[in-house]
């Protein structure tokens, strides 16, 4: 049973973000800094319920897939409250630019409502929820990735940072890297802050070039912790197969 209306948490962060501002910088940089979405007892909230087995349906021991080093988990549902509320309530903003970006690239466009593109994916046979938290360790990193989990993939996503850099761990850079058809790769480096968020493509973002428009490769990862514990909440939107 999926939690009610009446079990979603208070986010007041949501309703001052700036959309046009956050299109504007994923068409430009490829990545969108959203500013603080979470306050430090919902960060410590998602870090506690890591060791709760009963809130997930999958974990991951990086090291033993050759992802990198680190351990994540995948939620089960319901959903928390919290990152239930994140996907519905961010969802809308970021179809927007996802529908931007379809009509540009001649793909076809998405719903405007969560609801809609859960749908869709149950159609596509894709049920099991994708939100997860990761947890790094000293030398703990990911390796470049995305993070397709089936034929339907919702082109934007999102991380929030549950810790505080340079206090509660050193090292763990967020890190993308555009590579664009025939030239050298982009490398980007983000540090969002306590509760920060950052939105990012999944696979690709369109970019002008001088016969129009084209599909830019995106793939992210996380440079390798130095000291401390390193824990993100990931909100991918469309479920997995």
């Amino acid at each position: 049973m999926a939690p009610t209306t009446t079990d979603h948490p208070a986010l007041p962060a949501l309703d001052g973000l700036d959309w046009t501002g956050i299109g504007e910088s994923l068409d430009r940089e490829g990545y969108a800094a959203t500013g603080r979405l979470l306050d430090p007892a919902q960060c410590a909230e998602m870090i506690d319920v890591f060791d709760r087995d009963e809130a997930f349906r999958s974990t991951v021991e990086m090291a033993r897939l050759s992802f990198g080093e680190g351990r994540y988990r995948y939620f089960a549902d319901p959903l928390p409250p919290l990152v239930q509320t994140l996907r519905e309530r961010l969802y809308p903003g970021l179809a927007g630019v996802a529908n931007r970006w379809a009509e540009v690239l001649g793909e076809e466009g998405w719903p405007a409502e969560h609801e809609g593109l859960v749908e869709r994916c149950a159609a596509a046979g894709q049920h099991k929820p994708t939100p997860l938290v990761l947890r790094y360790g000293p030398t703990g990193y990911n390796c470049l990735h995305q993070d397709v989990y089936g034929d339907l993939t919702f082109p934007l996503q999102l991380l929030i940072m549950l810790n505080t850099p340079d206090v509660d761990f050193t090292g763990g850079e967020s890190v993308f890297v555009e590579q664009r058809p025939r030239q050298q790769s982009r490398p980007m480096v983000v540090r969002p802050g306590l509760g920060e968020g950052v939105v990012f493509p999944v696979r690709y973002r369109p970019k002008q070039g001088s016969r129009g428009y084209h599909r830019v490769q995106m793939r992210h990862g996380v440079s390798a912790v130095h000291s401390g514990q390193r824990h993100v909440l990931g909100i991918i939107f469309h479920n997995a197969r």
